[in-house]
């Protein structure tokens, strides 16, 4: 008897994935079929899947073409299913052509051409009305933006604007957008909603004018470089009912929800000091670096740290900076923030892009402390310790990519529920965390 498997998450069961089930079980006499857990979906960064898994398996059942259905839980599974199971061939769409070869130790790998002109994707659309999301902005940020976006169900990405026509050009181009232009007008009546990704100096101009046109806002961080502006942009957001986000990735990822649940659960104690740092060295003709008015580590790096301890501390009283400036740009390449709490609390925020150091987090509390090792922004693993070695535990998550499809999975979540706040990024946390900045900004300018 020649057995087949195939694997898959088979969300709304369509006609595609029948002629695949059909095809399959065409290559042998016993056709397993694996169906990925909603909590393996999540690790694979595939999100907002309609159907429960008991649905999905129900709908395979009813195909008539398994003659078994599996459980798939986790990477590197398919190579014990297909020595348990003693598999012949592992059939699976075409659109994962190469990703699977290596399975050809094992048994033979069959590439099925899908079905066109449907997928999941497009009965979510004609389910749910797709949300049409603009890019102002064609630079790096924007690009790693359209690739996480393919990994959110409900939306699409559907044209760039850009102040110089030929990056729009080559942008569209290179993601196959729908259109491109350097015309705000033009760009904002064929969207639903904006993600600004334009150099910090220019988010408030443009966050301002897609909201009075009446679209939902995700905001490159720092959302403005004031504290004003920052409010005025949330009093038009709350006027016209319209969603505004600050894209500060690490709140939306699954392992700092984590995180900071535990941190204020009151394991380690009451919280007594927090240790945050990010780094990196960066060089060439980049902004980051070569603009004096809003270019170095605080402006770029300061919100992650910050985000950290605003999460778990709230608004200091007082705030204090220590930096080491180039000289002839004029900017910040390294920067501690000191900042100070009513209770005596003295949480340090670390950021350079000049100078290196250990990328960690590091949270001090009267039972015991976290830590999570660089990379802490993306918080895939940290630690519980206690002064009893007995007690500690370990803690593991997943980040997929580079962590922007969870706050453009967020953004969508709350355009369709209509809710304007969301717990993993409040308006406030966003607002004191500008204000940190603008405090850094005026006195980077009374120094010169």
């Amino acid at each position: 008897m020649k057995k087949v498997i195939t694997y898959g998450t088979f969300d709304l069961l369509h006609q595609g994935h029948i002629n695949l089930l059909k095809r399959a079980k065409e290559y042998g006499d016993y056709l397993i079929v694996g169906v990925t857990t909603d909590s393996y979906d999540k690790y694979r960064g595939k999100l907002n899947v309609n159907d429960s898994i008991v649905k999905r398996i129900e709908n395979i059942k009813k195909s008539g073409y398994a003659d078994e259905i599996i459980i798939e839980e986790y990477e590197g599974q398919k190579v014990e299913d297909i020595q348990k199971y003693n598999i012949d061939t592992f059939v699976i769409g075409s659109d994962w052509k190469g990703k699977f070869d290596y399975l050809k130790e094992f048994c033979e790998v069959v590439y099925l051409e899908r079905t066109k002109g449907i997928s999941s994707t497009q009965i979510r659309e004609d389910k749910n009305k797709i949300l049409k999301i603009g890019i102002i902005g064609a630079g790096r940020i924007a690009e790693r933006f359209v690739i996480e976006s393919k990994y959110v169900s409900g939306i699409n990405i559907e044209g760039v604007m850009s102040k110089n026509i030929e990056n729009s050009k080559k942008f569209a181009e290179k993601f196959e957008l729908e259109f491109y232009t350097n015309n705000f007008e033009e760009f904002i009546e064929k969207v639903d909603a904006v993600y600004v990704a334009t150099p910090h100096n220019i988010h408030y101009y443009y966050a301002k004018r897609s909201l009075e046109n009446k679209k939902h806002v995700l905001c490159e961080k720092p959302i403005t470089l004031s504290l004003k502006e920052t409010n005025e942009l949330y009093e038009i957001a709350k006027k016209y009912k319209l969603v505004l986000l600050e894209a500060i990735k690490t709140a939306f990822c699954p392992g700092f929800e984590k995180l900071i649940s535990i941190a204020k659960s009151g394991i380690i104690g009451q919280i007594k000091d927090v240790e945050a740092c990010f780094t990196k060295l960066v060089e060439g003709e980049i902004r980051e670096l070569n603009c004096k008015e809003f270019g170095g580590s605080v402006t770029e790096l300061a919100s992650y740290p910050l985000l950290a301890i605003v999460k778990l501390l709230g608004k200091p009283k007082n705030v204090e900076f220590y930096s080491y400036i180039d000289k002839e740009k004029k900017i910040d390449l390294y920067t501690k923030i000191l900042l100070k709490y009513q209770n005596g609390i003295t949480p340090i925020a670390k950021v350079g892009l000049g100078v290196k150091s250990e990328g960690e987090l590091i949270i001090s509390g009267t039972k015991g402390y976290i830590y999570v090792p660089s990379p802490w922004w993306k918080t895939e693993y940290f630690e519980l310790r206690f002064e009893d070695f007995a007690k500690n535990k370990k803690y593991f998550y997943s980040f997929q990519g580079e962590g922007l499809r969870y706050e453009i999975a967020e953004f969508l979540n709350m355009i369709i529920l209509n809710k304007q706040e969301t717990y993993k990024l409040k308006s406030s946390e966003s607002k004191i965390i500008n204000e940190i900045i603008e405090k850094f900004l005026e006195k980077d300018k009374k120094n010169g």
